[in-house]
């Protein structure tokens, strides 16, 4: 099972009403075909009501577990938001320092 579809289903765990999960390796230095290490979430859930954005991310963190780990996912952006919240919000990733360059 790839990291990507591990990360769908581990999340499942906080009854996401909206999930993406994005790879966005490719836009990383060191990638190559099939590369997963870079991913952004976008994950709406009323288990965020009444948490702070930083408890948000560590609930986040906890459904994850050992993908966190060496030789795993490198890098996670996380968007946690309430369904209240949700509507309009921008979760574009900025471009990577060490992106490879295309001529």
């Amino acid at each position: 099972m790839s990291l990507e579809q591990e990360l769908i289903e581990r999340l499942q765990v906080l009854s996401p009403i909206s999930l993406e999960v994005v790879n966005e390796s490719s836009g990383h230095g060191g990638y190559f075909p099939g590369k997963e290490s870079h991913f952004k979430v976008v994950i709406v859930s009323e288990s965020f009501d009444g948490l702070r954005l930083v408890q948000r991310h560590q609930k986040v963190y906890s459904a994850t577990g050992d993908l966190l780990s060496a030789g795993k996912i490198h890098a996670l952006a996380i968007h946690a938001f309430l369904p209240s919240e949700w509507a309009g919000q921008d979760t574009s990733s900025p471009e990577c320092a060490h992106a490879p360059k295309i001529p």
